[in-house]
């Protein structure tokens, strides 16, 4: 019931999820993103367990591979036939897995440094559109490439369903979200999704996201003694 695209960016270090479906809400599911770490898309009989454990083992696991990971995700899920999930670490290197349920057209093509994947298509070519969109823009920013990989899979086809939500989830080196943008409830959500991503284009708000705090390479802690003077 969904299509998204996964991604790292060799220039910049970015890491991001754009993401669509015909259903409610897409972007507090699907789209798992860490700061150096990676990013994945769980869907299709979406857990998003799946996509905060993935986050956890690619950060420390280090030198597993993602297919590895992918494994170590599955292999104890009684559902996993009914699942659908893509990630890419923060080298460039991927992995999918679509389970023999889900409900077709569903499939992924996996690519260095990013992956596509989809269920519940029209047909194939809504992922193939999507892969050759981000592959043919890789002189623009890593946000602008995502949701052009995203318009163009809905113009291909989309999900057979027909539209609801859509989401763009982008991590720098913050904590925060470089990007986190939601259209949880519309007609038209990838073409509302545009217009969002304009605004945030725009001088004012850049200008608010640079003005925002830095974080320290040394993370504050605080010991009880310090915690208790504090009450």
């Amino acid at each position: 019931m969904t299509f998204s695209i996964v991604a790292w960016d060799e220039k910049t270090g970015m890491t991001g999820v754009a993401v669509a479906t015909k259903h409610l809400a897409v972007g507090a599911l699907v789209p798992h993103v860490r700061a150096g770490v990676g990013a994945i898309a769980t869907q299709a009989q979406t857990n998003p367990l799946l996509g905060i454990q993935g986050l956890h083992l690619l950060e420390h696991s280090r030198h597993a591979s993602p297919d590895r990971i992918l494994q170590r995700l599955l292999q104890n899920d009684s559902e996993r036939d009914q699942r659908q999930l893509h990630l890419v670490n923060c080298h460039g290197q991927t992995a999918a897995w679509t389970g023999k349920d889900c409900i077709g057209w569903a499939g992924h093509f996996t690519f260095p440094g990013f992956s596509v994947a989809g269920n519940m298509l029209v047909n194939k070519k809504t992922v193939l559109a999507m892969a050759d969109a981000y592959q043919q823009t890789a002189h623009k920013p890593l946000s602008e490439r995502l949701l052009l990989a995203l318009e163009q899979g809905d113009a291909a086809g989309g999900d057979k369903r027909g539209r609801q939500s859509a989401a763009l989830y982008i991590m720098d080196t913050s904590t925060y979200p470089h990007l986190d943008l939601r259209v949880d409830h519309h007609e038209q959500p990838i073409i509302t999704l545009r217009t969002l991503f304009e605004e945030s284009c725009k001088d004012y708000y850049q200008s608010f996201r640079q003005s925002m705090p830095i974080e320290r390479a040394q993370i504050l802690t605080m010991d009880a003694a310090w915690l208790d003077e504090a009450v």
